[in-house]
């Protein structure tokens, strides 16, 4: 009869495994894609590096899950900003801020999430991710234009648009130092992403 883990055993590795995405998501804020090594990781946990791979077949398997984990908390809060009760463009500019505001919090992470060199297996996750958020801006702007608040347009294509600028703009003062204008770099990101979609001045 096949070995059949007892839930005890289950459990530990589920815990072992949650503290090395964890650590790995750390080193990866820490030092980007590129340096997050299986060694460095495994080090960071405390742990020998071959342990590594009894959760994890291989390097790319691990950041895709780092990967998804964080970007999907941010995809999370966005959606939750967006779909919270409230006038359409109001929703939208929150969101926005909410994103930069995140994001500038921890730019370590947020580079890594959005520009930093990254295997090919990140890179299409990113781009999944991409996808999505460009689904969540698309239905805000028809929101919009179903209330009148905004001009009627290819709302795909204006999410499109908003999903570029955000990262762009902030890519930048990502590597900047934190104490860099935080404050008027969302105030005018936001005031940009709401000219994208042609919201009317307040």
């Amino acid at each position: 009869m096949a070995y059949r883990k007892t839930p005890a055993e289950i459990a530990r590795l589920d815990a072992a495994r949650e503290r090395l995405v964890s650590c790995a998501t750390e080193v990866v804020a820490d030092v980007g894609w590129s340096q997050a090594s299986v060694s460095a990781v495994a080090d960071a946990a405390g742990i020998a590096a071959g342990s590594v791979y009894q959760h994890f077949p291989s390097k790319a398997a691990l950041a895709v899950e780092v990967f998804r984990r964080a970007a999907g908390r941010e995809l999370e809060v966005i959606g939750e900003v967006l779909h919270a009760p409230g006038e359409p463009v109001e929703r939208l500019s929150r969101a926005v801020e909410v994103f930069a505001r995140r994001a500038l919090e921890n730019r370590g992470l947020a580079y890594a999430l959005l520009a930093a060199p990254a295997e090919p297996a990140v890179g299409a996750e990113r781009l999944e991710f991409r996808r999505r958020y460009r689904a969540l801006w698309a239905e805000a702007v028809r929101e919009g234009m179903a209330t009148g608040r905004l001009p009627e347009q290819n709302a795909e294509i204006s999410a499109a648009a908003l999903t570029g600028a955000i990262g762009e703009v902030l890519v930048d003062p990502l590597g900047a130092p934190e104490e860099s204008a935080v404050g008027d770099l969302i105030a005018v990101l936001t005031t940009t992403a709401l000219r994208c979609v042609g919201a009317p001045r307040d």
